[in-house]
């Protein structure tokens, strides 16, 4: 009897060892800090901006979802991969020039310029059907980890405005590559 309990004993402790190597593996220290490397957040939160060469026509606005951050992306055709832009958090989202307050939900405001006209002037016709005020068309960011809220801010002297309504103020970058401005939002500080 006094064997049968021992070889329980040893069974019962070896499968509780197991157990508790097996529920740990993926948590060790070395794994969690790959896993941070692996979603760099030394973006910041301040503004950025970049220079452009000429401006064309904003023809399409569209948000993915990645698993270190969302991203939305302005295409602008022909315009390179030096199209200017201006990205900064704010307290309020204007419309320029009217000054036209927008809200915006979110716990942080991202205000995006790119530097693309929405309207083609020449013909009178809109290159971007966004409309002051309104959420982006054909853009939807329900259940994304960051993004809350999209509101057009219409077209002004060559430049085109958007509100990007964020879950808090949160690093972010933007990149220029060819016809187009990525903006990517982190999902934590410490992703």
């Amino acid at each position: 009897m006094r064997r049968v309990s021992a070889a329980v004993a040893v069974l019962v402790l070896a499968g509780a060892t197991l157990g508790t190597a097996a529920s740990t593996a993926g948590a060790t220290p070395a794994e969690g800090r790959r896993a941070a490397a692996a979603c760099p957040t030394g973006w910041g939160s301040g503004t950025k901006s970049g220079a452009a060469t000429g401006a064309e026509h904003l023809v399409d606005i569209r948000t993915g979802q990645h698993k270190c951050y969302d991203r939305i992306v302005f295409e602008v055709p022909g315009g390179g991969d030096r199209i200017g832009y201006h990205v900064q958090y704010v307290d309020r989202f204007y419309a320029d020039p009217s000054g036209e307050y927008i809200p915006v939900r979110g716990g942080a405001i991202l205000a995006i310029g790119v530097d693309a006209w929405s309207y083609d002037l020449e013909a009178g016709v809109p290159t971007y059907p966004g409309k002051v005020g309104k959420a982006l068309p054909g853009v939807k960011v329900n259940g994304y980890r960051t993004f809350r809220d999209t509101r057009f801010g219409g077209t002004f002297e060559g430049q085109t405005q958007v509100a990007l309504g964020v879950r808090a103020r949160l690093p972010f970058r933007v990149i220029q590559v060819e016809d187009r401005v990525v903006v990517d939002v982190a999902h934590s500080w410490t992703s």
